[in-house]
């Protein structure tokens, strides 16, 4: 009994060991990128490692002046947005008719879908260019936008089918009897109670928004329509013959902060949002 306390407290010293490593591992290329972002070049290329002799914004105004890092971060808005829009339409009506009714080739359909979880859009996106080439929808900022909503279509409509699962069909035939159709029923019984799913799709695929690269440098060639993360890209490329790395820290700042504050500010929701879905699916 002594042993198997002693070896308990050694698993726990190590998971807490294990742990802290990991935290600095994150935190600490964070804090660094953060901190330099703020130092002056001299600063920089004297000593990176020492703390910013004084709070140095230029570094933010050279970015979204010269780097045009302004207009990038528009764009990554609307397109984030417009994805999202797209995304959650398309992806709350399909799980709701896949996980409701029966129809023809209802499993067939599923199954498809949750086939295209383990297919990478990196896989598809030479066909992909020459296909929307043809069709004239190369270098716009909507059809970009409805790429990225296809792109995370397959697993928001697996995870949503769980919710849908989970909600009694009795909500939906006591307001059927009071008078309302299926639309009516689906929007104002199905959707307001599969809010916790629908919240958790919404912060997963803004994270593969915001941050994609690979469809916006393919699909994307005007220059004022391009999203951040290729206008950082553009930033890096310029810094091989410049020397204004102040700058270049601002602009990594400026993408990854987006990220954490959505992160600081939905993560709650996002646990309970997968642990609700684990337990109705």
């Amino acid at each position: 009994m002594k042993s198997n306390r002693i070896f308990d407290k050694i698993i726990g010293i190590l998971f807490r060991v294990v742990l802290l490593v990991n935290t600095i591992m994150v935190v600490y290329p964070l804090l660094w990128t953060i901190l330099t972002s703020f130092k002056t070049n001299t600063e920089i290329l004297g000593n990176p490692w020492v703390l910013p002799k004084s709070v140095n914004i230029g570094n933010y105004v050279s970015a979204f002046t010269k780097a045009n890092i302004g207009s990038y971060s528009i764009n990554s808005v609307l397109v984030t947005a417009g994805s999202i829009i797209l995304l959650v339409t398309m992806a709350v009506s399909s799980a709701y008719a896949l996980a409701r009714y029966e129809f023809p080739f209802r499993k067939f359909i599923k199954n498809i879908y949750m086939g295209g979880i383990f297919i990478q859009i990196t896989f598809i996106i030479i066909p992909l260019f020459l296909l929307m080439t043809r069709l004239h929808m190369n270098d716009n900022r909507f059809w970009l936008s409805l790429v990225y909503a296809v792109s995370q279509l397959p697993f928001s409509i697996y995870l949503l089918i769980s919710f849908m699962k989970g909600i009694p069909k009795d909500y939906e035939n006591s307001a059927m009897i009071d008078g309302c159709g299926y639309a009516g029923a689906f929007i104002r019984i199905i959707v307001p109670l599969a809010k916790p799913g629908i919240i958790t799709v919404t912060i997963f695929s803004f994270f593969a928004f915001w941050n994609e690269f690979p469809l916006a440098l393919t699909l994307i060639s005007t220059d004022t329509k391009k999203t951040l993360p290729i206008g950082l890209a553009n930033l890096m490329e310029v810094q091989r013959y410049a020397t204004d790395w102040g700058a270049l820290f601002a602009g990594l700042v400026i993408v990854l902060v987006p990220t954490i504050i959505v992160f600081v500010l939905t993560q709650d929701k996002l646990t309970k949002g997968m642990q609700l879905g684990g337990l109705k699916g």
